[in-house]
């Protein structure tokens, strides 16, 4: 499947960065085999500490491409990124691997994931632990598209006036119709 994904990508006039885990597991070990025996053609490090968690992380670009399958329409990079740290005083080490169609150098392709797992922090996150998205019953029709809607929707109505806490704000907003139809007007 993400064969044909990519192919319809790049068919379509646009570029991808795509996870490579382990159902793909041809590539994801080339990948990984690649990283531990070349140079890579760039690197980004850089450093993050927040309230209970401190990061490291290390993304490594590679153009070695070599014993990849065509069938991987429009590959160009290999990156590996590595994540060693602390969360909450417990170590962690995450190696995570992508491919993708651009030829960018490490700190670009760096910038573009971090932003990725921003959006996933900031908006499935939410949807998933605070509105219960993945425990919801409904399943039929258009009803599960349809609430995804209303549930983004509501994040993007609390966050547009100014809170960042939805689960804060969501609290404030129970039962009071009046405050609710206050952050459309």
């Amino acid at each position: 499947m993400p064969k044909k994904t990519c192919e319809l990508i790049v068919n379509s006039g646009n570029d991808y960065v795509i996870a490579v885990k382990d159902n793909q597991p041809t590539l994801h070990k080339h990948i990984q085999h690649t990283a531990a025996t070349k140079k890579p053609a760039s690197q980004d490090v850089s450093l993050e500490r927040t309230r209970d968690r401190v990061t490291q992380r290390t993304v490594s670009v590679f153009h070695e491409l070599i014993g990849i399958s065509p069938a991987w329409t429009g590959i160009k990079s290999l990156i590996k990124v590595e994540r060693v740290g602390t969360r909450a005083g417990k170590k962690y080490h995450e190696i995570i691997c992508y491919v993708s169609s651009l030829m960018r150098i490490a700190a670009e392709f760096a910038a573009g994931i971090r932003g990725h797992w921003g959006i996933e922090n900031r908006l499935h996150w939410v949807k998933d632990v605070v509105f219960k998205e993945d425990a919801s019953r409904v399943h039929t029709g258009n009803a599960p598209a349809n609430f995804s809607i209303i549930r983004a929707t509501a994040i993007n109505l609390i966050r547009r006036n100014g809170y960042d806490s939805i689960t804060t704000y969501q609290r404030f907003l129970s039962h009071d119709i009046d405050k609710l139809l206050l952050l459309v007007g």
